[in-house]
């Protein structure tokens, strides 16, 4: 009897995984046959992908309704992350796949590289860190420091991450608030700050906006140069969310004008940078889509993408469902 089959289907130009699956295979091994596709990001998705009774994917290459309607095997899909924006989750709905995430892997990373991103801004270390290689210093930048308990850390999206984020600003002494329409009544005084009941209000109110909400159609271009222009004069804005859901020209050029302090962005709109210009943006900081990376959290994530898949192709309830 055939065993069903599930596929890691990974980006070439990001060798997030071995080839052999070391950590998913233990969980796969007995009940399934496990192959990993590596696949430029435009290329057509092979026959083996589309035969799969379970898909682990990462983030590239797109899964849409088109490609949906050629799987007529799978059970299941799960995006090894966070986000599901690849993948039509309506269309694979309408088909009866259950698309499944890993919401929780990275929550502590995330959140720590989101204030340290932060903290970096507050303390000039980049500035301070180019002066003193000089073999010499004025601290050019000291009128730019600021002491954290004056300053207001607003957080877009109060989930998981931007809960360990707040939580991570409080204990540096930021007054904390947040604005997120889902999030639960009495959610401030479960853990201890202030809600906001508008963006705008937000964005009036905080020196440091920390952007922490899933990419959707909702939230997508969310924060462009209306939003930017609403924000106090001198402020921080720190993205390790999404790349889309902030207009980078909108953010360029409001640091090259000065409107804003500093901007600490892991992703941006149609990453990585593009041009020398975008990278010779002043009070710019920018890493490499990697607040998520450790290898603990990587194991976590790669883990429970394997329990899901092979929950899905034994015909067991699968979690962490999002359509």
């Amino acid at each position: 009897m055939n065993r069903p089959s599930i596929v890691i289907l990974c980006p070439k130009e990001f060798r997030f995984t071995d080839h052999a699956a070391t950590v998913e295979r233990p969980f796969i091994d007995d009940v399934a046959e496990l192959t990993t596709v590596w696949l430029d990001f435009n290329a057509p998705i092979p026959a083996e992908v589309l035969k799969a009774h379970a898909l682990i994917l990462w983030h590239g290459p797109l899964i849409t309704a088109a490609v949906i309607a050629q799987m007529p095997h799978c059970q299941a899909i799960i995006r090894n992350g966070v986000g599901f924006d690849t993948v039509d989750i309506a269309a694979a709905a309408q088909a009866g796949i259950p698309v499944c995430n890993v919401p929780d892997y990275g929550t502590e990373e995330v959140a720590d590289h989101a204030l340290a991103l932060t903290l970096a801004l507050y303390r000039q270390l980049f500035p301070l860190d180019l002066e003193a290689k000089q073999l010499g210093w004025k601290i050019n930048v000291a009128p730019k420091m600021r002491r954290l308990r004056t300053q207001t850390f607003g957080i877009i999206g109060l989930g998981r991450i931007g809960t360990a984020a707040a939580l991570r600003a409080k204990a540096f002494g930021f007054r904390v608030i947040f604005y997120d329409p889902f999030a639960p009544t009495g959610t401030h005084k479960a853990i201890g700050v202030e809600r906001v009941h508008s963006l705008e209000d937000l964005l009036k109110q905080a020196d440091t906006v920390s952007i922490h909400c899933p990419l959707s159609t909702t939230t997508r271009a969310m924060i462009g140069a209306d939003q930017i222009a609403r924000m106090k004069p001198g402020s921080f804005l720190v993205n390790t969310a999404r790349g889309d859901i902030v207009e980078k020209a909108a953010v360029f050029a409001a640091l090259n004008r000065g409107h804003l302090a500093g901007a600490g962005l892991d992703v941006v709109e149609a990453e990585p940078l593009r041009t020398a210009a975008e990278a010779a943006t002043p009070n710019l900081i920018v890493t490499c889509h990697a607040a998520f990376c450790s290898p603990e959290g990587m194991v976590e994530m790669r883990s429970t993408s394997a329990k899901i898949a092979r929950a899905a192709v034994t015909g067991q309830p699968v979690w962490n469902r999002v359509n």
